[in-house]
């Protein structure tokens, strides 16, 4: 079965969850959705233990390493190691709110420096075989996400990513804590579905509030002749 098929139904990267336990407990309910480790930080990777933040079993295939940072010279070498150790794609968080990750300027405010996210995946592109993909927010804060969400998926887009998950909701970075960002913000899936739509050639996911197989499948119909790609499911896995 290829990747972008896995890629139908596909499981979010979750910070304290879905650990090498959690992904094995996933792999006995589905042996085709696509996996995803936690956010793992670059330095992580390069200076921590690799075998524990990264070790899996085989039977995890397909498994996705999600990244985070912005330095593209740490995330080329850091994706480089996922590569050795086996996983099947090289995922960036250009999504989480968390206080932690502003401060270490990755995650979900890099919505606000698309050219360096781009600069980011090239580097990753350049380092591995591997696919190389992005899961994002729709913006951040006061952002317009119709011009956010765009620059940042063509300014990857122009470096040759074709794989992105889309989080439909903007996280707000000042006044709601990464709780509050899973719910509060307002659910725009139209824009995801404008987003393929305006952008056929790209593999877009979709991801939020998708809380059921049902809901995920009738995500995955053919809509006004747009039909996306895949769903993530966070929280409902």
């Amino acid at each position: 079965m290829s990747l972008n098929a896995s890629r139908t139904l596909s499981i979010a990267p979750m910070m304290d969850w879905t650990d090498r336990h959690c992904r094995a407990f996933h792999r006995a309910l589905t042996r085709r959705a696509l996996l995803y480790t936690e956010m793992v930080t670059a330095p992580a990777v390069l200076h921590g233990d690799r075998e524990r933040l990264l070790g899996f079993d085989a039977l995890e295939h397909p498994v996705a390493l999600q990244l985070g940072g912005s330095d593209p010279a740490q995330l080329a070498e850091a994706a480089k190691v996922g590569e050795a150790f086996g996983y099947d794609e090289i995922n960036l968080n250009v999504g989480c709110p968390s206080d932690r990750v502003q401060s270490g300027r990755f995650g979900a405010c890099l919505m606000r420096e698309p050219e360096l996210v781009a600069d980011c995946m090239a580097a990753i592109k350049g380092a591995v075989s591997l696919p190389a993909s992005v899961k994002c927010r729709i913006g951040v804060d006061d952002q317009d996400p119709a011009v956010s969400l765009f620059a940042t998926v063509d300014a990857c887009a122009a470096v040759g990513i074709e794989v992105f998950v889309v989080h439909a909701r903007k996280a707000w970075l000042k006044g709601l804590s990464p709780k509050e960002n899973r719910d509060v913000p307002p659910l725009d899936y139209d824009l995801v579905r404008r987003l393929k739509r305006e952008r056929p050639h790209l593999n877009i996911s979709i991801n939020g509030g998708i809380a059921s197989m049902d809901a995920a499948e009738a995500h995955l119909a053919e809509i006004d002749g747009v039909k996306l790609d895949g769903v993530m499911l966070g929280r409902a896995a």
